[in-house]
């Protein structure tokens, strides 16, 4: 008799291109095992909207598995202490996992290390094979995007396997219902109906994103358009491979170009956090350490108000209304908030970043953690504090004025361009409020705050 072994999937919640998952049926009988781990990332566990996704997700996996007469076994607790329970009770002695590069997944591993096989399949090229010179993980996109085209296309994606060998019996399960990850009281899932959550929906999202690709280079700034794919959740939690994406997405547009570059980025944020673990709580340049936040009731007011969009910047607004609704942000809008609440309301990007890993279905800690600092200025690959996003200009520049609309009703009736600043056209009804702060005044208080970084 040959004993069983255990796959362990985090986000990399699909059968397809799954090589954890052809190893262990290479081996034998196979038990997948699905943790919510919700110590081992201390305050880094997921938010509330990643749980609403990761409910139905695990139902897609479940589904898939019992489809080619396996099942998923979930339990809930410490990786590393629910794995260890779970050989005893099995037998098993090898665990098989893909390899992730968030701080408390590389701490569990090293946990598991006598017993845990990883292999590298969430990536276009393994991480630490994409290194300067001196092997040490890039810092700066452009030169880290210029090593990676140097050894792509990626291999082709692994097919499913055509069986997965069982055990003769299963180990306890919870059952995900018990779990409650979804919202009941109150619901605030409904917006959350436009997602089809699986590896199924993402495989379609991706032969169909594939169609509009060759537009993407300038599709993907306008807000009242779908421009972009709208892969990342399905990538944050694996439904899809980098890899299968790639290859799915061919040609050679500029639209194809600039769409690698941004799946490439994903595999950068990780080699940033690889090296510098605490990316998401301090600052990539030491000087920004002196940068007087503003803080107390008033800046605590200024935070709800751009939480709840009501900064009485429509464009700002949208984006925070359309993050609250459907756990999602166009990604120009992504920019134009961030960087009102930082420089603009001058916040400390952690505050901002808390927010957007709650409410995002596709929040990533690399992911998060870079972008946000880009934005800053704080960052080790980032732009400069002093260019200040004129989040107006931005507005009528791409065109939001119908994106707006649709989610700040009150501005319904507002014709363009006085959409795109309402205060300033004498359109504002009187419902919507004031702009929180001007931008002059906004630009001339951060500036003076850059001074006491030098």
């Amino acid at each position: 008799m040959t004993q069983p072994v255990l796959l362990w999937f985090r986000q990399d919640l699909r059968l397809s291109d799954q090589p954890a998952l052809l190893a262990a049926a290479a081996e034998g009988e196979v038990i997948p095992i699905y943790i919510l781990d919700d110590d081992t990332p201390g305050d880094w566990r997921i938010g509330g909207a990643q749980r609403w996704w990761l409910h139905h997700s695990l139902a897609s996996l479940s589904a898939a598995l019992e489809a080619v007469g396996s099942r998923l076994i979930l339990r809930r607790g410490g990786s590393a202490e629910q794995l260890r329970a779970l050989m005893s009770e099995t037998g098993a002695t090898r665990v098989h996992a893909i390899q992730h590069y968030e701080p408390w997944w590389r701490a569990a591993e090293d946990e598991l290390d006598d017993v845990l096989v990883l292999h590298e399949g969430n990536h276009l090229a393994r991480v630490e094979d994409v290194v300067t010179g001196s092997g040490g993980q890039f810092k700066v996109f452009s030169s880290f995007w210029k090593a990676l085209s140097h050894i792509m296309p990626p291999a082709d994606p692994l097919p499913a396997p055509d069986e997965i060998a069982v055990p003769a019996t299963w180990p306890a399960s919870d059952r995900l219902a018990d779990w409650a990850l979804l919202p009941t009281k109150p619901d605030w899932s409904t917006g959350f109906d436009e997602w089809t959550v699986g590896e199924e929906a993402a495989m379609e999202a991706a032969i169909q994103f594939a169609d509009a690709v060759d537009v993407y280079d300038e599709a993907r700034n306008l807000p009242a358009t779908q421009g972009t794919s709208r892969l990342s959740p399905h990538l944050h939690f694996g439904e899809i491979s980098p890899r299968q994406v790639w290859h799915a997405i061919g040609g050679r547009s500029e639209g194809v170009t600039t769409f690698r570059k941004e799946l490439a980025w994903r595999d950068f944020t990780d080699g940033v956090v690889l090296s510098l673990p605490a990316y998401a709580e301090t600052n990539g340049r030491a000087a920004f350490d002196r940068l007087p936040w503003r803080t107390g009731a008033e800046a605590n007011d200024d935070l709800k108000a751009w939480q709840t969009g009501r900064t009485g910047y429509p464009i700002v607004d949208a984006g925070m209304r359309q993050l609250w609704a459907t756990g999602w942000m166009h990604n120009r809008v992504r920019m134009i908030a961030a960087s009102f609440l930082v420089k603009h309301l001058l916040i400390d990007w952690r505050e901002g970043q808390r927010w957007y890993w709650n409410c995002l279905v596709d929040a990533d800690y690399g992911n998060n953690a870079v972008n946000w600092q880009w934005i800053a200025g704080t960052g080790v690959d980032s732009n400069m504090f002093s260019r200040i996003m004129a989040p107006l200009g931005q507005s009528e520049k791409f065109g939001a004025g119908d994106y707006i609309r649709q989610w700040v009703p009150e501005l319904r009736g507002v014709p363009d361009p006085a959409i795109h600043d309402p205060d300033e056209s004498g359109s504002r009804p009187r419902g919507y409020p004031a702009k929180i702060i001007g931008h002059r005044e906004a630009r001339v208080r951060a500036l003076e705050a850059l001074k006491k970084t030098k």
